[in-house]
């Protein structure tokens, strides 16, 4: 199980730093988008680690930053700019 959870914590520090990456380039609003698409699987990580290890801290800020990254994936991805 330890390596599991090991597995799924580097998956999200990884992909955390990669979607960070993406959305200061600022590459264009299709790019940010994909960019908070990757925030919120690592968001997902995050919690899903955190809750395994019983780290309620850390699942708690990953539950709002998946709320935080679904409205930047709405933003950028879905909604019609104006």
């Amino acid at each position: 199980m330890d390596n599991a959870i090991n597995i799924v914590k580097w998956f999200a520090s990884i992909s955390g730093m990669a979607a960070a990456l993406v959305v200061s380039l600022d590459l264009g609003r299709v790019a940010t988008g994909w960019g908070f698409v990757v925030f919120v699987a690592s968001s997902v990580a995050w919690f899903t680690g955190a809750w395994l290890t019983g780290d309620w801290a850390l699942a708690t800020q990953n539950g709002v930053l998946f709320a935080i990254n679904v409205l930047g994936v709405y933003r950028y991805l879905v909604r019609k700019r104006l």
